[in-house]
């Protein structure tokens, strides 16, 4: 049974000095689902996150909640009474009031049925005993928790997400991701989080929307948008990517690894092959000879090792190709370091590249 649709944003505009921050921005996200909105610094992440809540009025466009409209075709409900969560990188919590009464604070009902939520709560973000605290005495991951309990505290039907684990230790965030995630699947409310770590949205995230210079460039499951990039800027922002340069003549481009089809682009037009650094496969020089070439892999192309930096879980081998004063880098799980100099022959997956425009 299909979950009903719990966020539905139509055509959300803001400008600000006459400079569109947010253009035709739509979305639609359903109970218990969460969706990423991600992308770089400045491209209208936070400015839809703070028109969605009520804090930030849209030029123009709407805002649903169970359907019900809250801008734009009636009357504008204020940020209190849409329903809505909000949860900030700062976490903002009250410095004189306790754990348990930062929880408590926009609760409404009498004391008893506050003080079952408000345990309830701390049970499930594992705080149990730090009711008394005060936020000074608690970690950053603990605040995070209680920011988030607060939160969740009055029912919200829409968690609205804020860069909200910017501030934690990168040790301590994969964890406190999982469990904030845990949670928020469990309250059932439609997620809304912003975040420019594109890992964070893969980890999080039931659907990405990937956001450049104010509007949705590309929407889908982390898994589609990883490896069905729109673009090069696409691709590269969820990783880093070698780039070949070409130009197609008769659907071909000619490569130092062999002609790659590439149809829908003139004669004549310069494109962009691009293969992330995991998917280049390395083998060793036999006096100058390389492996065959294949179908899946192509025709390999002769390198020279130009720089190997081992990173923990992978080494990185920056390589001077032979062919043109092409540089490309191959990740390698484990510990591979080839010395500067040494020859090596490469090969690429052919389903693994995409071909662009060039930029």
């Amino acid at each position: 049974m299909t979950s009903p649709t719990r966020l539905t944003v139509d055509a959300l505009s803001r400008a600000f000095g006459g400079r569109q921050v947010v253009a035709d921005v739509s979305l639609s996200i359903e109970a218990g689902e969460v969706m990423c909105l991600l992308g770089p610094s400045g491209c209208g992440k936070s400015t839809t996150l703070r028109m969605i809540a009520g804090v930030e009025r849209p030029d123009q466009g709407q805002i649903r909640i169970d359907g019900v409209p809250v801008f734009g075709a009636g009357p504008t409900l204020p940020p209190e009474a849409r329903g809505v969560g909000l949860m900030f990188q700062d976490f903002a919590l009250f410095p004189h009031l306790t754990v348990a009464g930062n929880v408590a604070f926009g609760l409404k009902g009498d004391s008893a049925a506050k003080t079952r939520r408000v345990g309830e709560l701390l049970e499930k973000v594992n705080l149990c005993g730090f009711a008394q605290k005060h936020p000074h005495e608690l970690s950053g991951g603990e605040q995070q928790r209680v920011a988030l309990a607060r939160a969740l505290a009055p029912r919200p039907r829409v968690m609205l997400m804020d860069e909200p684990f910017s501030g934690l230790d990168n040790r301590l965030r994969d964890g406190v991701r999982d469990a904030t995630l845990a949670l928020l699947k469990e309250e059932g409310a439609a997620v809304l989080l912003v975040t420019h770590e594109p890992d964070e949205a893969m980890r999080m995230a039931d659907e990405i929307a990937l956001m450049r210079a104010g509007e949705i460039v590309q929407r889908g499951a982390p898994y589609n948008i990883y490896n069905a990039p729109v673009d090069r800027a696409a691709a590269a922002f969820f990783s880093d990517i070698n780039v070949i340069r070409g130009v197609s003549k008769g659907a071909l481009t000619a490569t130092p690894f062999g002609d790659f089809l590439t149809p829908g682009h003139a004669d004549g037009t310069p494109v962009d092959i691009i293969i992330r650094p995991q998917h280049l496969k390395i083998d060793f020089d036999r006096a100058g000879r390389g492996p065959n070439p294949t179908v899946q892999d192509g025709t390999p192309a002769r390198g020279t090792v130009a720089r190997a930096r081992f990173l923990g879980r992978e080494s990185l081998v920056d390589f001077a190709m032979a062919d043109g004063g092409l540089v490309l880098t191959a990740s390698v799980p484990g510990v591979f370091l080839p010395k500067p100099g040494t020859a090596l022959w490469l090969m690429i997956r052919r389903d693994r590249c995409f071909v662009f425009p060039a930029a």
